[in-house]
């Protein structure tokens, strides 16, 4: 009888031990899982303010946003980043009748590529000569588009310009397409008129920055938590484009 119920005792106390185990590695890898995801959030936002500033100092074109943002900077005095900072919260605010729920990503969006874009722009000086000025256009443009995968991967909200486009969408039925053709259209004319440069590098981007976004997405894709699977993105991430 004695042998019976140390084994009785001894099954129940690995069992115990085995599923406390089990709770703990869930638990380590849910907060693995989102240190992961918050590391890709402001990597990304960084790494998006950094290479928008290295198309500034190109001198070959910018990204549609940055043109308005330039052509703002250039009437108000106002660094870019500080420009870009109250554009998109001014864009934000445009969410309130849209009915448009912001979540970190989108807050952060607001506070960090701005800031990482003027500390960018006070260490790189302007390039005059094209033997520099392609190259770091080339590096503005693909790094953005990792910058891009590792924001949308780390699904922790759209941009506020983004939720601009989506919300557009989902009130006036207009296709998201047609929707973020206008709105991209109207920023780079109003930016050009401001001031801002459209070159060869805003079209390069408009050209690239979907495949390569796709690309960074598939790279950075971040496995879930609850059973280790990882999302990746099947289509041209139309929807989440990350814009400053």
């Amino acid at each position: 009888m004695d042998t019976i119920i140390d084994q009785a005792t001894g099954c129940h106390a690995s069992v115990h031990f085995h599923h406390r185990g089990h709770v703990l590695a869930r638990y380590s890898s849910r907060h693995g899982h989102l240190a992961r995801r918050l590391f890709q959030l402001y990597a990304g936002l960084a790494l998006y303010g950094a290479s928008s500033a290295l198309l500034v100092r190109s001198g070959l074109g910018l990204e549609p946003w940055n043109v308005l943002h330039q052509g703002l900077s250039e009437r108000t005095g106002l660094s870019m980043g500080v420009v870009l900072t109250l554009v998109g919260a001014a864009v934000l605010l445009l969410w309130i009748p849209l009915r448009q729920r912001p979540g970190l990503g989108t807050v952060s969006n607001v506070l960090v590529i701005g800031a990482a874009m003027d500390a960018t722009l006070a260490v790189v000086p302007d390039a005059h000569a094209m033997a520099v000025r392609v190259p770091l256009m080339a590096a503005g443009i693909v790094l953005n588009g990792a910058a891009t995968g590792l924001y949308i991967a780390a699904r922790f909200g759209p941009g506020p310009r983004d939720g601009l486009m989506t919300g557009l969408n989902r009130r006036t039925g207009v296709s998201v397409r047609l929707v973020r053709t206008a709105i991209e259209i109207t920023v780079v004319v109003t930016g050009f008129l401001l001031g801002g440069t459209v070159g060869v590098g805003t079209l390069l981007y408009a050209v690239t920055i979907g495949p390569l976004a796709q690309l960074f997405l598939r790279a950075f894709a971040v496995p879930s938590a609850s059973d280790g699977s990882t999302v990746v993105a099947t289509a041209q991430p139309r929807r989440a484009i990350l814009r400053p």
